[in-house]
């Protein structure tokens, strides 16, 4: 029941926000960068309805640290964009979900300005716009909660990324033994996802980008949601968390009111059991939702701490 409330949470948050005009343009990349395609032309994957993608900014009461913030819905063309480091390259790289409930993608506040943390320590970041299952039963995905209907487009869109972005690993100066996942909120639970089911793919393969594997090889969810079932009380069964589960970094407050701290502790949990390198850092307020922006929760920084464990795992060199 607490899960399905958070549900509804966020997807009041998701519903106050501006309702873009009608002919508002799909999100772009700024100048420099280039959307890549996350399927081939003609894939069913590549389509999955009618185009309707809009971007538009959310009202004054949902800024965060008193700015704006822009949102993206109805994505039917995941993409990719690459944003490689301007100065030193460390050889790793890291794809970035945005969250947003699985209604909507906050493609900013939860992904370019990742984006541009991880550029600043020498880290090539890949940001994800994929597809989520925004009506009916199909958007409780990953949840936990007893449905039998679900969609795995968000899913499908992940793990194709994690191997598109480690078949083209020359290409884009990455080290394919580096390549590492970090999401928000709904990407966090994307997160534990790509985290404990590499080890099959929810669509047929279609290239041969598909023959390179989509397990991550670290993780780093921030406020995730979706890890915990309050109904069952426990872990989500949809994460089948083994010693081959990537290592992890997990950060939480204590009074997000969106996704619990239970979601963090349960995962912890089962990480360690499991004797999966982990490291959880849990504070007693700051909210959710607040990405990278600074405010003056102690939360909020730690990009700081991310760093360090960046180090101490040999991602990023001291």
């Amino acid at each position: 029941m607490r899960s399905r409330i958070a549900s509804i949470v966020a997807l009041s948050v998701a519903c106050s926000l501006h309702a873009p005009d009608v002919a508002a343009a799909p999100w772009q990349p700024a100048t420099g960068h280039t959307q890549v395609p996350l399927w081939p032309a003609g894939a069913r994957s590549a389509r999955a309805r009618a185009d309707a993608e809009s971007a538009a900014v959310v009202e004054r009461s949902e800024y965060v640290a008193g700015k704006a913030w822009v949102y993206v819905q109805n994505v039917t063309r995941p993409t990719l964009t690459v944003y490689p480091p301007r100065e030193k390259n460390t050889g790793a790289a890291v794809i970035v979900f945005p969250g947003g409930g699985y209604q909507i993608l906050a493609i900013d506040l939860e992904g370019t300005e990742v984006c541009d943390w991880l550029n600043s320590i020498g880290i090539t970041a890949v940001l994800l716009k994929y597809r989520v299952p925004h009506a009916g039963p199909n958007w409780e995905q990953f949840c936990g909660c007893d449905t039998t209907t679900r969609s795995s487009w968000a899913l499908e869109d992940a793990q194709r990324t994690i191997s598109l972005v480690r078949a083209h690993a020359t290409d884009w100066h990455i080290d394919p033994h580096k390549i590492g996942v970090i999401g928000f909120s709904a990407g966090g639970g994307m997160v534990g996802s790509t985290s404990t089911r590499f080890d099959r793919r929810v669509y047929r393969p279609r290239d041969a980008a598909d023959s390179a594997s989509c397990r991550p090889d670290f993780a780093m969810a921030i406020y995730p949601g979706h890890l915990f079932s309050h109904d069952r009380s426990a872990l989500n069964t949809d994460f089948r968390i083994t010693r081959d589960t990537p290592p992890t970094f997990l950060v939480q407050a204590e009074n997000d009111h969106v996704d619990g701290v239970s979601n963090v502790l349960a995962y912890f949990d089962a990480l360690k059991n499991a004797g999966v390198p982990a490291e959880l850092h849990i504070y007693p307020e700051g909210g959710h939702a607040f990405g990278l922006r600074p405010t003056k929760y102690d939360i909020t920084r730690w990009p700081r701490l991310a760093e360090a464990w960046l180090r101490s795992i040999d991602v990023i060199s001291p």
